[in-house]
């Protein structure tokens, strides 16, 4: 499914947020900066928006779906920079236990076929004290949160299936944003997997949420 849309993903992200997955982005590569690791894991790293954000020879992206990391190829050499990527399945990442400072994740667990085993995998690759970084969508709330919730329901399908042609899958967006569980849940989960300090930051009225763990210094995962 994602490979079928690749070519419009890029497009359909500023439509579809308003421009607002451009700033959501820098949120996370600021944190990022904050930790100053030496190296950071861009898993689902998609067409590489997010691992551009962060920097040259900090960042290696992966991803499973071939048609998107041709993008992001193409995107880097555009742009002259220097960001490695390879071809990995993020339940089961090629990297050794402990060896990143780093793992970032945007919109992609809500995508794991075990957010459980997802979760664990990506505490796995932290070194003790490493910090993990998941920007997904969530259930908007507030004032606003009638307007936002309606806008997440109706509107990507719609354009969605207009510019990229494919129904499927921009219908699958807030179904799967629906299914997904709440911050609640979500800080177990990521405390079950290994991570200590979790924390949950809503951007943009609680349409996306900034997630933060750090791995336990000792227990392992």
């Amino acid at each position: 499914m994602f490979g079928r849309i690749a070519h419009r993903y890029d497009l359909l992200n500023r439509v579809l947020s308003l421009g607002r997955d451009v700033s959501w982005r820098r949120v996370v590569a600021k944190r990022v900066a904050a930790a100053r690791p030496d190296l950071v894991l861009d898993v689902c790293t998609g067409t590489g928006d997010l691992a551009l954000a962060i920097g040259d020879g900090l960042v290696v992206g992966t991803d499973f779906c071939m048609p998107m990391l041709d993008l992001a190829k193409r995107k880097i050499a555009d742009r002259e920079r220097q960001l490695p990527l390879c071809a990995a399945d993020a339940l089961k990442l090629p990297v050794a236990d402990a060896s990143v400072d780093v793992v970032t994740v945007a919109f992609g667990v809500r995508n794991f076929s075990d957010l459980g085993a997802g979760l664990a995998e990506l505490a796995r690759a932290l070194r003790p004290g490493g910090v993990l970084l998941v920007l997904e969508f969530s259930s908007p709330r507030g004032p606003f949160a009638p307007i936002l919730g309606w806008w997440a329901r109706n509107v990507p399908p719609r354009i969605g299936r207009v510019l990229s042609g494919d129904s499927e899958a921009y219908s699958y967006l807030p179904a799967s944003v629906s299914t997904f569980p709440d911050r609640a849940e979500m800080r177990r989960s990521l405390t079950a997997a290994g991570l200590d300090q979790v924390c949950a930051r809503a951007l943009t009225g609680g349409v996306v949420t900034l997630y933060e763990g750090v791995r336990r210094q000792t227990g392992g995962c």
